[in-house]
This record gives C-alpha cells, sequence and structure tokens, in this order.
C-alpha cells in the first residue's frame, strides 16, 4: 500500500501554477492507472451494499438480477460513476491501455434489455426515492458525457442509456416541486449536488424545460444563503463539503458579476476548518474513507469556484492554492488495498483533474 502510495505521488499528481490559474494535468500513463480500477470493479458484484425496498418475496435478488448493468463496484452509484469514469478517459485518451477489454466489458451488460430491467426497477412501487438525488446526478453526467462524446461507440451507448436518463429527469421533475427545504449534509443525499450535475446534463440535452425547473429551483433553496456556518465542518462521513458544493452549484446558476456578489456574502472569508485537508483517522471504515473524498471535491470546488472570481483577488488565490493542497494530501490514497476507497475514489480524482 506504501509503494503504492509513493507511486501515485509521484506519477499521477502533476500541478502547473500560472499566474491565473492552477491546473492539474493527467497524462496517459496516469489515466490507464485510475481506469483500472473502475475496470476490475463494474463487473465485481461482492461486496455489495445493496439498498433494495422489498414488497414480497418476489422482489428478492442478487445484485446483477436487480441490476443488470450497474451491480458492481460495491453499490449501484459507485457502478454509475465508474461507467462515467470509464467513458470519460476513453474520449480523452484513444490509445488508453486496456480500451479494448474496457469497451468489451461495458458492451457485455450496456445493453437494451438490461437498461429496461434498470428502468422497471425505478418503476416499482416503493422505489420512488432509490438513490435519490446522488445515483440520479451521476446517471445524468454518464448521459451528458456520451452525448457531447462524438464516436459511433458513444452515440450508440447513449441510445442504449437514454430511456434510463429519461427516467431520472421525471424523477427529478416529481421529486423537487414538493422539495421545501434542501438536505445540505455533505452526503449522498445533498441537494446542491443533486441540481448541480442535473444542470449540467439539462444543458448538454438542451432540455430548456427541466434547466428552468433546476435554476428556478437551485434559486428558491440558496439564493438568500449569508455567512454559511462552514467552520462547522466537515462531519465524520462527508465526502462533499455543504458550503463549497453549494457554491460550485451557484456558479452554474448565476452569471459571473452576480455569483461573485452572492458568493462575497455567503463565503466572505475561508474559516480554519476549509484551510486543511479533512484528516482521515480509519480508512478501513466504510463511512470514514469518505473524507478522502471530501479532500478532492473541496479540491474541485475550489479551483472552479476560483475560475468564477476576480482572478487577481486573494480570495481566488487562496482557494486555488487550498484546492492544490487537498488534491495533493488525498491522490495518495486513491490507489490502496482497501476497497472501501477503490470501488469510488477514483472517480472523484478523475472529476477534479477535469473539473472546469
Amino acid at each position: 500500500m506504501k509503494k503504492n502510495a509513493l507511486v501515485l505521488v509521484a506519477i499521477i499528481f502533476a500541478v502547473v501554477t500560472a499566474k491565473s490559474q492552477t491546473d492539474i494535468r493527467l497524462d496517459k500513463e496516469q489515466a490507464s492507472r485510475l481506469a483500472r480500477l473502475a475496470y476490475k470493479c463494474i463487473h465485481t458484484e461482492y461486496a455489495n451494499h445493496l439498498q433494495h425496498s422489498m414488497l414480497s418475496d418476489k422482489d428478492a435478488g442478487t445484485p446483477s438480477q436487480l441490476h443488470p448493468v450497474f451491480y458492481g463496484c460495491y453499490d449501484w452509484h459507485s457502478s454509475v460513476h465508474g461507467h462515467w469514469l470509464l467513458v470519460k478517459l476513453l474520449k480523452e485518451f484513444p490509445d488508453l491501455a486496456a480500451r479494448d477489454s474496457i469497451i468489451k466489458a461495458i458492451d457485455m451488460t450496456l445493453t437494451q434489455a438490461n437498461i429496461a430491467a434498470e428502468v422497471a426497477y425505478f418503476k416499482a412501487p416503493g422505489r420512488i426515492s432509490y438513490e435519490r438525488p446522488y445515483g440520479w446526478s451521476w446517471l445524468l453526467k454518464l448521459t451528458a458525457e456520451l452525448a457531447t462524446w462524438n464516436d459511433p461507440l458513444g452515440r450508440k451507448w447513449l441510445e442504449t442509456l437514454n430511456p434510463l436518463a429519461i427516467q431520472v429527469v421525471e424523477n427529478y421533475k416529481t421529486y423537487l416541486p414538493g422539495l421545501y427545504y434542501p438536505l445540505r449534509r455533505g452526503v449522498h443525499a445533498n441537494t446542491a449536488f443533486g441540481l448541480a450535475f442535473a444542470i449540467d446534463y439539462a444543458r448538454v440535452m438542451g432540455d430548456k424545460e427541466f434547466e428552468k425547473l433546476l435554476l428556478e429551483r437551485s434559486r428558491f433553496y440558496y439564493l438568500k444563503d449569508q455567512n454559511i456556518p462552514a467552520s462547522w465542518e466537515p462531519e465524520g462521513d462527508d465526502f462533499f463539503s455543504p458550503a463549497l458544493i453549494e457554491a460550485d452549484l451557484m456558479r452554474r446558476v448565476l452569471n459571473k458579476a452576480d455569483f461573485q456578489k452572492w458568493f462575497a456574502g455567503f463565503l466572505p472569508k475561508i474559516p480554519v476548518s476549509l484551510q486543511h485537508p479533512a484528516v482521515v483517522a480509519d480508512r478501513t471504515d466504510p463511512t470514514g474513507v469518505h473524507l478522502d473524498g471530501l479532500n478532492l471535491s473541496r479540491a474541485w470546488c475550489m479551483f472552479e469556484v476560483a475560475r468564477s472570481l476576480p482572478q487577481g483577488s486573494e480570495m481566488a488565490r487562496d482557494l486555488r492554492r487550498l484546492g492544490t493542497e487537498h488534491a495533493t494530501d488525498a491522490l495518495p490514497h486513491v490507489i490502496s488495498e482497501n476497497y472501501l476507497g477503490t470501488h469510488w475514489l477514483a472517480t472523484f480524482a478523475v472529476y477534479m483533474y477535469f473539473a472546469r
């Protein structure tokens, strides 16, 4: 494990600091290392943390019986974003190592019949809140990634996946109008994260009606927020910063001038709690290892928010510096012998690399 960590620090992480931005670069060799983590787990059925609502004995089943596409990587949402990771790296690195094997693995389960079974699962009674909104948002992110891939393979997979994306959009449309208070904790239920990736999807797909709903709900939940109590962060199982993930959403919602004004009142200064990477005391604990993901998601939020602020400002400079520190702290732990972390942390690392 120590050897892997040293390799990751020495090889994967390259930071170039310029006057205007901090850029984290990922090359083909580094991408291949991260792709292997997702490739190994998308068809690894066990161990599996199955969240499954049953109304009778007839609803019983193994993970692959219940979810013939997204049954690996320990849980449904991790399987979905494991597929996103692989699609993203296939797009960015056409000569990615094990490319043919990765394509074959996805092709094997991403079929029309299997997606129909996934849709049927979501439609069944008692499943209205299944994977809401974290898994929903990653499913839409995967769909948007395919929609922006000008490749026959991407178009084929998009056509296959699209019925499930349509179902997820319908779930959002049912859910959001009845949600009066946003969920702010830094875990799966976080409303801001669910809105952010859904907005990205709506814009890629040109779904103006869906985008209008998402923007209206975002403003309703967050526009009046001021002096967010970020000094209370983190909780012991966070993988999002409630403060930073909200800011990452609002940079999508507001134009740059309005966002800068909003952010100045929302987070007037960076509290000590966000100035240092979160401490991970026990990486063998299923939720304790969340804090490595927190450091990666803090980093991507810091980089993206900084780009939306005046580039010469002290806040923008501080966020870029702190984002680098958080990423540097977390990356050595992405590759390890601990499946509780490796089944999902690579996705957070890859998203952090490509965050815009």
